[in-house]
């Protein structure tokens, strides 16, 4: 896998990565919203006093009333009254949970509509807030049951040694529960309740059923109840499976590219030693096999083939002229002009070239570039007479590169060609020996100096 491609594939595993972060940070951040959330709600009338727990309520409140109910007389005015004229009721505040959470703190007020008098209450403290001509008094008792009028500023009624706080109509309590070890109120844990209590005096024939009461609640949930802290889990165990999948891939591709390179190092070694004998039959044309196949490749470049296809493009361009292996030494090395018998045999070596690399099916079309590298475009070219687009591409890309070495380079019977007069041969023969786009290549890579004639340049006969 390329360096390019790696990186890529790093930075969307981080972008996915910072993304499943998000979402659980987000998770969090929810929750913590939903924990710090007051929720309120007002319960008045019959439904306060009903016994059946309301539906659809985080938190629901029942009012239940016990049956050992007694009176009492209250001469408040002391008009000698005789008769018992209030009565007291013990309540049950039941405060119910009906959410899979919990119920982290809750506090409750109970506003009065008519007068009543607290006697006692447990597990719990009472805020009091009574108003009298015009001026609200608020106190605050930890304990009811260890009430003493002389430590508080309230309306208090005492008799037979007992002491009863007033309330009027409109006056109020709110309730703060106990969190004490011996009677924890709260949390009120899911689909549980609990149920402080408060006795109360009432004027006989009298109920408490249009008070109202309002509940103020904060819910404690689970960073494992919100759904976005699992979606963010999910996302997070299949990263970490195509992560380790993406490793393991990487890693067998890194060990197969690693062999595929040692491969073709043996394969690229075998082959320019095979092309080196055949080269060292031709004296004056040492080397040219290895510069054929490098222009091959800087064209096969700027027509867009990349990867393997160029490893099989130069590969194939090396090995062109393994069929001179079967031309005689003496004809191959002949300084003087060749025999028209002699010229048929030196022809003779691409179809040689052809029928060797015909079974060397690792190579795709190898045979190719041996067989048809010197076809003419305008078709009188050897060993079929194709032309155009019948020869095949890569045989066309060879023809350009063969015959710019061969005039780059010295020979017995002339010296190299100037860049000025090879430039005028290649634009003189498109169309007729070269694929006019190919040669246009080969023509824009000498003028933009990607290939440098006074480096490519060889004195075979130095050689």
């Amino acid at each position: 896998m390329k360096m390019k491609s790696r990186t890529k594939v790093r930075i969307a595993f981080l972008a996915a990565l910072l993304a499943i972060i998000g979402i659980y940070g987000l998770s969090v951040r929810k929750t913590e919203i939903y924990n710090r959330t007051v929720h309120h709600d007002t319960i008045s009338g019959p439904p306060l006093f009903s016994s059946a727990v309301a539906r659809g309520k985080d938190v629901s409140v029942n009012i239940q009333t016990r049956n050992d109910t007694w009176n009492k007389i209250f001469d408040i005015k002391n008009e000698g009254l005789t008769e018992e004229n209030v009565r007291a009721y013990t309540f049950d505040f039941l405060i119910s949970n009906n959410t899979k959470d919990e119920v982290s703190d809750f506090t409750f007020k109970m506003t009065f509509s008519k007068d009543v008098y607290l006697s006692s209450a447990w597990n719990g403290s009472l805020e009091i807030h009574q108003f009298s001509s015009g001026t609200e008094v608020v106190e605050t008792i930890p304990d009811l049951r260890k009430y003493d009028p002389d430590q508080y500023n309230l309306e208090t009624y005492t008799t037979d040694g007992e002491s009863f706080i007033v309330m009027h109509r409109n006056d109020y309590l709110v309730y703060h529960p106990d969190t004490g070890v011996n009677a924890m109120e709260v949390p009120i844990r899911a689909h549980e309740s609990t149920s402080p209590g408060i006795i109360m005096y009432v004027a006989i024939g009298k109920d408490l059923h249009d008070s109202v009461l309002d509940i103020n609640f904060t819910l404690h949930r689970m960073l494992t109840s919100e759904p976005l802290f699992w979606a963010s889990v999910a996302l997070l165990l299949i990263w970490l499976i195509a992560l380790i999948i993406y490793e393991i891939t990487s890693a067998q591709i890194r060990k197969y590219a690693l062999r595929h390179e040692r491969d073709n190092e043996i394969i690229l070694e075998s082959i320019e030693t095979f092309t080196g004998f055949i080269d060292a039959k031709d004296p004056y044309t040492n080397g040219h096999s290895k510069r054929v196949a490098e222009y091959t490749l800087q064209i096969a470049k700027e027509m867009g083939f990349h990867g393997e296809e160029l490893d099989r493009i130069y590969y194939t361009a090396l090995l062109h002229d393994c069929g001179k292996i079967g031309v005689p030494d003496n004809i191959l090395g002949k300084p003087g002009k060749l025999t028209d018998e002699e010229f048929e045999i030196i022809k003779s070596h691409t179809v040689r070239g052809g029928e060797i690399l015909h079974s060397f099916k690792s190579l795709k079309d190898a045979d190719e570039g041996a067989l048809y590298h010197h076809e003419r475009y305008d078709g009188k070219g050897y060993p079929e007479g194709r032309a155009g687009e019948g020869i095949p591409l890569i045989a066309r890309m060879i023809c350009v590169a063969d015959s710019f070495d061969a005039m780059n380079t010295n020979r017995v019977y002339r010296k190299r060609l100037t860049k000025e007069r090879i430039i005028e041969e290649i634009e003189t023969n498109k169309g007729k020996q070269f694929d006019p786009k190919i040669a246009d290549i080969m023509l824009k890579l000498l003028k933009e100096g990607k290939i440098s004639m006074d480096n490519q340049a060889v004195d075979a006969k130095a050689e």
